[in-house]
């Protein structure tokens, strides 16, 4: 069986590390043990945890139920199948590792991959790349839609045709697993969004003004996020206040967060620190703070991406986030692809538990996300 469970161990480990930080700092400068204390405890009980219910509702299966056996891969390779992976937008380190995950797996499983398309968050680019992408007659599409309604159509003239659908994160409207497509494969973006807010409470010491920059779209990755960071800061932590909430749409998220963020720090000169909705529109925020000589601002977000992570390792306005593992996510995706081609009957949800990150683990999270050790630029940014 081909088994995920060492890296599982090593997100467990690493989530504790993260949860063991040292005593939050309120706005003020002061400390409270308290909310350190609360914070911490939290992010220890989210280990291993799926908080994320899947867009249809569905109760999410781990990664561990995807396995093959020998026999199952030696069948597969005899098969010559082949792949497409039909990304929503590209660039970022998250879609990078997603796709080296798939390509690594696939490879291993004797598919070939023969197309990789980046819509740029565009409905009607990713709809012209499905088109092309189907003149190739792949036995395998692996995606994630812009927009599960302005995409359906075209996804399901692609299962029609008879390609085996795996989708990450976002599920086009209307379409049933086990019929439409074989799984939808996610981070535990609810979780993220939990983990950020602790992580944010724990910087602030559990009061203060916060602003809000999220993702408007129907998109169910990030709708979830948003929800998972506004519930838990509402229950959890009654001393912040979450004072404004700006909407981007992109496509360029870190300008568009930028001039968000700058309209906030001018309104509320007493705000304490802003979420943002992944790592993109973090470096936007961080851009304004500096322009705003704010270095006091606390930032969360979600995503392991190279810039923010420099931020941790500098102890430089970021404070926290929740990661995926992108890579694994993409091993999983194609693992489920390789058994629908032998007609096993897949989990309709599978999830990978968020990973808490901070300035203490930051070095040791990148191997997990990404499995390979921290580029230099990282590790020479860290400050002990």
């Amino acid at each position: 069986m081909i088994r995920r469970t060492a890296s599982l161990a090593a997100a467990a480990a690493i989530t504790l590390a993260a949860a063991g930080c040292s005593s939050s700092t309120s706005a003020a400068g002061g400390t409270d043990s308290g909310v350190s204390q609360k914070a911490e405890t939290a992010l220890r009980q989210v280990t291993g945890q799926v908080l994320s219910k899947g867009p249809n509702g569905e109760t999410p299966s781990p990664a561990s139920a995807t396995t093959l056996t020998s026999d199952e891969i030696a069948k597969v390779k005899a098969m010559g199948a082949t792949a497409a992976i039909v990304m929503h937008y590209g660039g970022n380190d998250w879609a990078t590792a997603q796709t080296a995950g798939l390509k690594s797996e696939f490879e291993k499983l004797g598919i070939k991959v023969i197309a990789t398309t980046d819509a740029d968050f565009k409905p009607d680019k990713q709809v012209s790349d499905l088109e092309t992408v189907m003149t190739q007659k792949p036995n395998i599409i692996v995606s994630i839609p812009t927009d599960p309604v302005a995409t359906a159509s075209a996804y399901r003239k692609a299962a029609q045709a008879g390609a085996k659908l795996v989708f990450m994160d976002n599920v086009p409207q209307g379409f049933t697993a086990g019929k439409d497509y074989v799984s939808d494969v996610s981070a535990d973006n609810y979780g993220n969004g939990v983990v950020s807010a602790h992580e944010m409470a724990k910087a602030l010491g559990g009061k203060g003004k916060i602003g809000v920059i999220f993702h408007q779209a129907d998109f169910f990755v990030t709708q979830q996020r948003h929800q998972g960071f506004k519930d838990t800061i509402a229950k959890d932590y009654p001393d912040i206040q979450i004072v404004e909430e700006k909407g981007i749409a992109g496509p360029d998220f870190a300008g568009d967060a930028q001039a968000g963020a700058n309209a906030m720090l001018s309104k509320h000169a007493d705000l304490a620190g802003i979420w943002a909705v992944w790592d993109v529109p973090a470096e936007g925020v961080m851009a304004a703070a500096r322009a705003a000589g704010r270095q006091d601002l606390k930032i969360a977000t979600e995503d392991l991406g190279k810039n923010v992570a420099i931020a941790l390792a500098k102890n430089d306005l970021v404070v926290g986030l929740g990661a995926q593992v992108p890579f694994d996510q993409g091993v999983t995706e194609a693992q489920i692809a390789a058994g629908a081609l032998l007609g096993k009957q897949e989990p309709a949800y599978v999830a990978l538990s968020a990973l808490p990150v901070d300035h203490s683990n930051v070095l040791d999270a990148w191997k997990q996300v990404y499995h390979a050790d921290a580029p230099a630029d990282l590790q020479s940014s860290y400050k002990k």
